[in-house]
């Protein structure tokens, strides 16, 4: 399903983060806060600043949540963007 963004207002898809802390600890589903970290999978007109695979960082309560061909993502006003991830800092995206 294609999904167009109205407004000022992006769709992205929350990156995972990492489930182990550094020595190993594994921090169960419930323990968990949600990342604040993801990738722009669309743009609407009106946003110049960003486009599609750019990684962002966002507010901890901006945004709404919706399910779109059982993925998760969150709608986002271009105000709740905190920043965009240059090419050499896009490290938190597992491969």
């Amino acid at each position: 399903m294609e999904f167009k963004p109205l407004g000022e207002r992006v769709l992205v898809q929350r990156l995972e983060e990492d489930t182990r802390t550094a020595s190993g600890i594994i921090i169960p589903d419930n323990a968990k806060e949600k990342p604040l970290f993801g990738v722009v999978k669309a743009v609407s007109k009106e946003v110049k600043s960003l486009e599609e695979g750019d990684q962002v960082a966002f507010t901890k309560y901006g945004g709404t949540e919706i399910k779109l061909d059982g993925a998760e993502y969150l709608i986002l006003k271009l105000e709740d963007i905190l920043g965009v991830f240059t090419s050499t800092t896009k490290t938190r995206e597992k491969k």
